[in-house]
């Protein structure tokens, strides 16, 4: 039944590099947790499920998954949130990450109405390039279980299996770009602002 498209939002990094959990971090007078939160919603997930780790996030109507394996990266973090819907008749997910908030909500619906369509994985492109979000099926869940380590996420999964992969152009939608540093939030406020 290609009908419950759950969100997933990871959060649960430390932020070493940029020196605090980045899901805390503010853009524009909301945190990066509750903007990644609204892109999944407004994209048309539900249920939306948020990893943590590294610290709380409560975020009204969502559900919190607390990854205990988080510093082991963004692998565990996945693994965490296929594994808590796991026993729901969720037939697919969309994974965002928290530090990626110029991502739009155009690029969940996307993938979302890809997956009607008969895609099980869609990946969002930017000018083509496969990037975040990505949409995997629940036939698909257990193998990325299994394949999910490091800060790999899904990436060894969709690099195994091309033959499965349904790219969505969404350049138009927004940009992947990450915010790892606090330069790198200096930029994209400025970027947020002028447009």
């Amino acid at each position: 039944m290609r009908t419950t498209v759950a969100g997933v939002l990871l959060a649960a990094g430390e932020g070493s590099r940029f020196g605090q959990p980045k899901a805390l971090v503010e853009l524009n007078g909301h945190t990066l947790a509750e903007r990644g939160v609204n892109l999944l919603r407004a994209g048309g997930a539900h249920p939306i499920l948020v990893v943590t780790g590294a610290a709380p996030v409560e975020l009204d109507g969502t559900q919190s998954v607390y990854n205990p394996e988080w510093r082991t990266g963004m692998g565990s973090s996945l693994r965490a949130a296929l594994q808590a819907l796991s026993d729901t008749d969720v037939g697919a997910v969309v994974v965002a990450l928290a530090d990626q908030p110029l991502v739009g909500a155009e690029a969940v619906a996307r993938l979302i109405a890809a997956y009607r369509d008969g895609a099980t994985v869609a990946v969002a492109a930017y000018g083509g390039q496969p990037r975040n979000p990505v949409l995997l099926a629940r036939e698909h869940w257990a193998e990325v279980i299994a394949t999910a380590t490091g800060d790999q996420g899904a990436r060894t999964f969709l690099r195994s299996r091309p033959d499965l992969v349904t790219l969505v152009e969404c350049g138009d939608t927004g940009r992947p770009d990450d915010i790892d540093t606090p330069a790198d939030l200096a930029r994209i406020a400025a970027a947020t602002e002028r447009a």
